[in-house]
């Protein structure tokens, strides 16, 4: 009520915060004005930071909500007719002797997937039958039930490319260095290790991994996991509890989101990128304590990703650091995408704006992207790690990362570090940075809405409305082109996507190849939806700065 808010205002006009971050002098509310976004705190970046994330056309956004309209409408029809038994019903169902039972199935639960998601399902879960590398062969398959089920013709569609795999270096490859030294592996010690890292599975090759990845990323000491997904799940709550703090990103994977809940702690949420709202919740935070009793939280974690995988964007990572050091809170890293994909030596975020790795509490990221392989590792101070490996779920329950999968990351790893006396790193990280600019700036210039950062290799071209997702996808396969499209739950109901990952192994013809046959899709399902005379950007996403002075 009023006495928090007077309270806060007090705070914001009293002279404790008369200094902000950058030592300007604050104005009146507590906010000096030229520290907003529109301008960057030029001190921190050392390079322009150029992102755009354009406004969907209101016309686009009415007939997109119309779309989803009439396929609800449509859907409830066809639930009707499923009842009445007129159509045949394929989803599962109970047993009639069950029916009073409490239903296992729900039914409205499914309504989604039963009458959007089916329609177009031909899209996912499409079988690949060869490496993913920039090219791959797909099993043709063939539906006579609208999408319940898929049969496979037996035959299979050669040399797709492959816009689709996180394959940023090109290392998904089963030929060359890393795959005979993973051959070599595998004959040495086997596929599986059958134990957990504290019993029987600690092999040196882990050992020699972790000391490897700790010397890559710049920290004391490292950790590796067998699965890179239960390496923020399983971890997060090894570090935070109850009266803890986690501050997310609205947009932060689900791995994050798990974890954090699977902690206990209070989760707050701020918007996207947004420094004044991360700001704000880091001084409510400080100022208010924990909720009803008012003391000081345990620990304040913030939780962010390196380049965050559906939106293209690149963290403002010298912002939160300086936030992080003003407000002493702890920084959670998650590089999945970030790793081995950014800066001049593939470090990641903290490589690409020139930052010491020594400021970011725990730099988590996975090897399933970058290196080609699986898993994920958590970097930082000796302590931490040393804590982790007798606290982890994932270090003390889980059977430890598989030999050949070790060998792949450390040959990879020695590779983008020039350690293996050749350039083939070097010339991978500069290759990745010019097709990753190269295809976003092609795409923009056709007149499609393109989100994220220009250094960013995720690429989301925006489709909005739910017929062109399908349409999107089976256009492109027809033109012999792989791609991802996506659509809710993984984005905002009217933000369908689809995306676009590049990467190192694709050569210049494969790029305009798969350029000219999204321009042909783009023209026939009329995609092109940019307003922009050229590709400036966009700042309309920040217009929130009305709240900030609540």
């Amino acid at each position: 009520g009023n006495m928090t808010e007077s309270s806060s205002t007090k705070l914001l006009n009293g002279d404790a915060c008369r200094r902000t971050i950058n030592g300007k002098t604050a104005s009146k509310n507590g906010y000096v004005k030229n520290r907003c976004l529109f301008q960057q705190p030029q001190n921190l970046y050392k390079k322009p930071f150029v992102e755009s994330f354009e406004e969907t056309p209101l016309l686009v956004a009415v007939l997109t909500y119309m779309g989803y309209g009439i396929l609800t409408i449509f859907g409830y029809l066809r639930d009707f007719l499923r009842h009445w038994n007129v159509e045949k019903c394929h989803v599962a169902r109970e047993r009639d002797e069950q029916k009073d039972f409490v239903p296992l199935y729900q039914d409205f639960e499914n309504f989604y997937t039963r009458n959007l998601y089916m329609r177009i399902r031909d899209n996912w879960n499409r079988p690949i039958c060869s490496v993913p590398g920039a090219k791959m062969d797909l099993v043709e398959r063939v539906t006579h039930n609208y999408n319940w089920t898929f049969e496979h013709t037996g035959k299979v569609v050669k040399d797709v490319i492959n816009m689709g795999s996180y394959n940023y270096l090109g290392f998904a490859e089963n030929t060359g260095t890393c795959a005979d030294a993973a051959i070599e592996v595998t004959q040495k010690y086997g596929v599986g290790v059958g134990s957990t890292r504290c019993e029987m599975g600690n092999l040196d090759i882990h050992e020699e991994l972790e000391e490897l990845v700790a010397r890559f990323l710049g920290v004391e000491s490292s950790m590796a996991f067998g699965m890179g997904f239960a390496t923020n799940s399983m971890n997060i709550p090894a570090l935070t509890g109850k009266g803890c703090l986690i501050l997310s990103d609205e947009l932060n994977h689900a791995s994050l989101v798990l974890g954090a809940r699977l902690s206990g702690s209070t989760i707050r949420v701020f918007k996207h990128n947004n420094m004044q709202s991360l700001e704000k919740l880091l001084r409510d935070a400080i100022v208010h304590g924990q909720p009803r009793t008012h003391r000081p939280w345990k620990k304040i974690l913030i939780v962010v990703e390196g380049i965050y995988s559906m939106e293209g964007s690149i963290i403002r990572l010298p912002e939160v650091v300086a936030l992080k050091k003003h407000y002493k809170a702890y920084l959670y890293l998650d590089e999945a995408h970030s790793i081995g994909a950014l800066g001049p030596n593939g470090k990641g975020v903290v490589d690409y704006f020139g930052l010491d790795p020594k400021d970011v509490d725990i730099m988590m990221g996975t090897f399933t992207k970058s290196f080609g392989a699986a898993g994920g590792y958590i970097g930082g101070k000796k302590e931490l790690i040393d804590y982790l490996r007798s606290h982890s779920h994932s270090a003390v329950y889980a059977t430890s990362m598989p030999p050949p999968v070790a060998q792949q990351i450390i040959t990879s790893m020695k590779i983008i570090m020039g350690e293996d006396g050749t350039t083939l790193g070097a010339d991978r990280l500069r290759q990745l940075s010019e097709n990753t600019n190269y295809f976003r700036r092609r795409l923009c210039e056709m007149g499609f809405i393109i989100y994220g950062n220009d250094d960013s290799p995720v690429v989301p071209l925006m489709l909005y409305m739910p017929a062109k997702i399908g349409a999107f996808g089976r256009e492109m396969v027809k033109r012999n082109i792989g791609t991802v499209v996506v659509g809710f739950p993984a984005t905002p109901i009217i933000e369908s996507r689809a995306r676009f990952c590049v990467s190192a192994a694709h050569t210049r013809e494969m790029l305009d190849t798969a350029l000219e046959a999204i321009s042909e899709v783009g023209d026939l399902l009329q995609l092109k939806y940019s307003r922009r005379e050229q590709p400036l950007p966009s700042m309309g996403w920040m217009s929130e700065e009305s709240l900030l002075q609540d």
